[in-house]
């Protein structure tokens, strides 16, 4: 009779489980931008967020993905009327044109999304 040991496989396993776990915090984190200094409130964890990201050339990200001004509107429509709930967090680098920012949150009233958040890094 041949026996198959499992050790191996559920040590495996875990130790995926384990680099899943300390990795996927910093995805989010993923596009770099330097963030304007301000006091700013901690958000739930518990309901859905989506984040958009200026960098400081302009461009936009819809999390880790690159669109443009006229894809954003779209992309984040299909996430609203997905679900109703959800919360944007807007992250504009500090050097960027303060317009880019703006025409974020303009696009995002304009679906009907109402829960919006600016991100900062703190207080100095």
């Amino acid at each position: 009779m041949i026996d198959m040991n499992l050790t191996s496989m559920s040590d495996l396993t875990f130790l995926l489980l384990i680099t899943f776990i300390i990795t996927f915090p910093m995805i989010e984190q993923g596009i770099q931008v330097k963030l304007p200094s301000g006091k700013s409130s901690t958000i739930d964890p518990q309901k859905e967020t989506s984040v958009v990201t200026v960098d400081r050339e302009g461009r936009i990200y819809l999390g880790e993905d690159l669109v443009s001004a006229e894809a954003l509107e779209p992309a984040l429509a299909a996430r609203f009327a997905a679900n109703p709930d959800l919360r944007l967090v807007i992250r504009g680098d500090e050097g960027v044109n303060y317009g880019k920012v703006v025409e974020v949150g303009r696009i995002a009233r304009k679906i009907g999304i109402e829960r919006m958040a600016f991100a900062t890094s703190g207080e100095e």
